[in-house]
C-alpha cells in the first residue's frame, strides 16, 4: 500500500490570518510637519472578524492646534486642555498594542508619529508587523473600481459601519470594516496568511509563494542546502540538476526566506520558480557547512552561484630550472624542483608580480631556450640594462645564478632587497615629479607583499601533515582535523564530553589524504583559506601538529607600511 501524500500544515505556511489579531490603529495630529504631535489616538483590536477591545483617548499636544485642524477635525485647544499628555498616554496604547499586527490606512504617517514620540520619550519602540490598508488597496482593487485610495472613498465603496469624519476612533472602526473587506479579496487570491499577506503586498508571485511548502520538512539546525531541479528530457530521462548551494545556521528560516519578499534579488526568483526541492545536510559545525558548500559548488558549478565556482582557474608565477631560469606565469604546480608563488585569482595579478620583480632583478624575459655555449640574438632590453643579457654569454651561469637566488630569497618571502631597491627609484620619480609612475611602482610591490602573504599562509598549512585543533564555542568545543591544509573531520564535544576523547574519535575516523605537490595544499583554494581563517582565530588551541606551521619572518604586509615611510610621498 502506498503512502498518502501529506499536505503542508498551515503552521507550517504561517500563521493564518484568523488567527491574527491586528491592531487597527489612527491618530489626530496638529499637522503633518517633524514638529508636530499627536492630538488623539483610536484604535480597535480585531481577531477573526471580531473586535476584542478599543482604545481611545484626547492627547494634549502642549501646543496650539492650527485653526485649519481643528476646523476638519473638531479638536480644539479647549477640548484637550485637561486630556493627558503624550508622555502619559504612550505607554497605554504600547501596551494595549502588544504582541498585535499594527494596522492604518496611509501607514507611514501613523506609525511614524508613534516611533518619533517612542524615541522622544525614551520608550523602546516594539518593532511590530505593519499592514498599510492603502497599499493593500492599491493591490487588490482595480482602477476602474474606485477613483482612488483614500479611507472615505473606501468606505463608501465598502459601505463601512461607521463612516469616517477626522476623529481617530471613528477612522480606526471604519479601516476595520475596510480591512476585512480587503482581506476577503485577497482571501480568493490565495492569500491566507500573515506570509501570505506580507509578501503579497511586495508582490511576491503567487507561483513563487505556493513554493514555500519546499521549506517545510527542512531542519531548523546548522548545515548546507541545495536547490535542485528535476528536469525532463526531450528522451524521457531525468536530470538532477543542482541550482544553488548555500550554508545557514539555521536551514528551515534560511530556505524560507527564499520564498517571501526579504529576498530581492532578481535571479533566485527565477531559481525559486525552476526549482522542485531542496535538499539539506546537517553540519556539526559552521567550517564543516562552509567547507562542504564549497566543494558542492565545486563539483555541480551551480548556474546560480556567482562564487567559488571553477577553481580550476588559477594562476602560478614559476621560477623555471633552465640553464638561464625565467618567470613564467602557469596554470598548475609540476613536481619539477621549480619554485612557484601563488595562487593567483587573476592573470592580471600575476603579471604584476612579475613585473615588480622584474624591476628590481635582471632576469632574462624572453620565452628563447638559451644555451650557456652559444650565443643568441639580443633583445632590447639588454640594451636598455633591464637584463643580463644571458643569451650573449655577458654573464656566466654562476653570475646568472647569483641574480636567480636573489629572486628566490624574494618568493621564499624575503623582501628587503625589493623594497629598496623601489625605495631608490620612488625618490628618483619623485624628485621628477613623475607621480604617476611612482604609483604604478608602489602598486606592483604591495600586490607582491599580498601574494606572498597569501603563498606563504597556505603553503604552511598545506606542509603540515596533520593538525588537529579545537575552539570553545556556547559551551562546546568544535574539533577538526586538517590534513595537508584539507578538512578531513569535523566534531563538536558538548558539555560533559571529554574534548580529547572526541578529538582521538575524529582523528580515527578522518579521511586518509595523499600529501600534495608542494606548495598546494590537498584541498580547493578557498576550502584551506577558510580552514587558516578558523585556525588563526583567538582562542582556537591546537590539539595535535605534525609539522611546520609558520610564516617567513620577512613577508607580508610591512613592504607597504615600508614604502609609505615619512619622507616617501606618491602624490604631490
Amino acid at each position: 500500500m502506498s503512502s498518502p501524500i501529506l499536505q503542508p500544515r498551515l503552521t507550517d505556511l504561517g500563521e493564518p490570518l484568523n488567527a491574527v489579531t491586528f491592531c487597527v490603529v489612527d491618530l489626530e495630529t496638529t499637522g503633518g510637519g517633524p514638529e508636530d504631535t499627536i492630538t488623539e489616538i483610536g484604535a480597535v483590536k480585531v481577531r477573526g472578524g471580531e473586535v476584542v477591545g478599543e482604545f481611545q483617548t484626547l492627547v494634549n499636544p502642549q501646543v496650539h492646534i492650527p485653526a485649519m485642524i481643528a476646523v476638519l477635525t473638531g479638536i480644539t485647544d479647549q477640548l484637550v486642555a485637561t486630556a493627558p499628555t503624550l508622555s502619559q498616554v504612550l505607554p497605554s496604547f504600547v501596551e494595549f498594542s502588544a504582541g498585535c499586527v499594527l494596522v492604518a490606512h496611509n501607514a507611514r504617517f501613523d506609525v511614524g508619529f508613534l516611533k518619533r514620540a517612542c524615541a522622544q520619550l525614551d520608550y523602546p519602540w516594539p518593532d511590530p508587523e505593519v499592514i498599510d490598508t492603502v497599499a493593500l488597496a492599491r493591490q487588490s482593487l482595480l482602477r476602474n473600481e474606485v477613483p482612488n485610495v483614500k479611507l472615505g472613498t473606501l468606505a463608501a465603496y465598502f459601505h463601512t459601519a461607521v463612516t469616517p469624519n477626522h476623529r481617530a476612533l471613528d477612522d480606526a472602526r471604519a479601516t476595520v470594516d475596510v480591512l476585512h473587506a480587503l482581506l476577503e479579496r485577497v482571501g480568493n487570491l490565495g492569500v491566507d496568511t500573515l506570509p501570505d499577506l506580507t509578501e503579497f503586498l511586495h508582490r511576491v508571485s503567487p507561483q513563487r509563494r505556493a513554493k514555500r511548502t519546499l521549506a517545510k520538512d527542512v531542519p531548523s539546525a546548522p548545515g548546507v542546502y541545495q536547490f535542485v531541479a528535476d528536469l525532463v528530457a526531450a528522451d524521457g530521462t531525468r536530470r538532477h540538476q543542482v541550482l544553488y548551494v548555500g550554508t545557514s545556521r539555521n536551514l528551515r528560516k534560511r530556505v524560507a526566506s527564499y520564498f517571501t519578499a526579504s529576498e530581492t534579488r532578481p535571479r533566485m526568483d527565477e531559481m525559486v520558480r525552476i526549482a522542485t526541492k531542496v535538499e539539506t545536510t546537517v553540519c556539526r559545525t559552521p567550517l564543516e557547512a562552509e567547507v562542504l558548500e564549497l566543494r558542492l559548488i565545486a563539483a555541480h558549478s551551480p548556474r546560480y552561484n556567482r562564487r567559488s565556482k571553477f577553481p580550476e582557474r588559477q594562476q602560478w608565477l614559476k621560477l623555471t630550472t633552465e640553464a638561464y631560469p625565467r618567470l613564467s606565469i602557469v596554470r598548475s604546480v609540476g613536481d619539477d624542483g621549480a619554485h612557484y608563488l601563488g595562487p593567483f585569482r587573476r592573470r592580471a595579478s600575476a603579471e604584476e608580480v612579475q613585473l615588480a620583480l622584474y624591476n628590481t632583478f635582471t632576469l632574462r624575459q624572453c620565452t628563447t631556450r638559451l644555451s650557456a655555449k652559444k650565443p643568441s640574438p639580443a633583445c632590447v632590453l639588454a640594451d636598455m640594462g633591464r637584463c643580463a643579457a644571458p643569451c650573449q654569454l655577458t654573464v656566466s651561469t654562476d653570475q646568472y645564478e647569483v641574480i636567480v637566488a636573489g629572486v628566490r630569497a624574494v618568493l621564499a618571502g624575503e623582501l628587503p632587497a625589493v623594497v629598496e631597491s623601489v625605495r631608490r627609484q620612488l625618490r628618483s620619480l619623485i624628485d621628477a615629479e613623475r607621480y604617476e609612475e611612482a604609483g604604478v611602482l608602489t602598486a606592483r610591490v604591495e600586490e607582491l607583499s599580498r601574494a606572498l602573504l597569501r603563498h606563504h599562509r597556505l603553503s604552511a598549512l598545506a606542509s603540515c601533515a596533520q593538525i588537529v585543533a579545537a575552539l570553545p564555542v556556547d559551551g562546546n568545543w568544535e574539533i577538526h582535523v586538517i590534513r595537508y591544509g584539507r578538512l578531513v573531520a569535523s566534531a563538536l564535544a558538548l558539555p560533559g564530553d571529554s574534548p580529547l576523547s572526541v578529538a582521538e574519535a575524529a582523528v580515527a575516523s578522518a579521511e586518509w589524504v595523499a600529501a600534495p605537490i608542494p606548495p598546494q595544499p590537498a584541498a580547493l583554494i578557498e576550502e584551506s583559506e577558510r580552514i587558516a581563517d578558523w585556525l588563526e582565530q583567538p582562542g582556537v588551541r591546537l590539539i595535535e601538529i605534525d609539522g611546520q606551521w609558520s610564516w617567513p619572518l620577512g613577508c607580508g604586509p610591512q613592504a607597504s607600511v615600508q614604502l609609505r615611510q615619512p619622507g616617501i610621498r606618491i602624490t604631490p
